[in-house]
């Protein structure tokens, strides 16, 4: 049996993603021009999660863990300026034409 079909990874869950989209639903409801397509989406998301530090979870005491970082004003500025970056980037240069 393989590694991981020993173990239930689906599990894992990083609290920072809920964090991005948020903050992209809120920066994005302001910026009329950026394509909303999928694929642009969810570069901005990548491009954002890949510059926060991750919050992952796994249980009851890892969610409030993770629940208190997310509170904390230094790292809630730190995602929203790494939405407004990936936000700049995507829409400078989409992956499409």
């Amino acid at each position: 049996m393989a590694f991981v079909d020993e173990y239930d990874f689906n599990l894992l869950k990083n609290e920072a993603e809920n964090l991005v989209i948020a903050e992209m639903e809120q920066q994005l409801a302001s910026e009329s021009e950026m394509c909303r397509c999928n694929e642009c989406i969810v570069d901005i998301a990548a491009i954002s999660l890949n510059s926060v530090k991750p919050l992952y979870r796994f249980s009851l005491l890892g969610t409030l863990y993770a629940s208190q970082a997310m509170s904390e004003q230094i790292y809630a500025e730190t995602v929203k300026k790494a939405v407004a970056v990936a936000i700049k980037k995507v829409k400078k240069n989409p992956a499409h034409d």
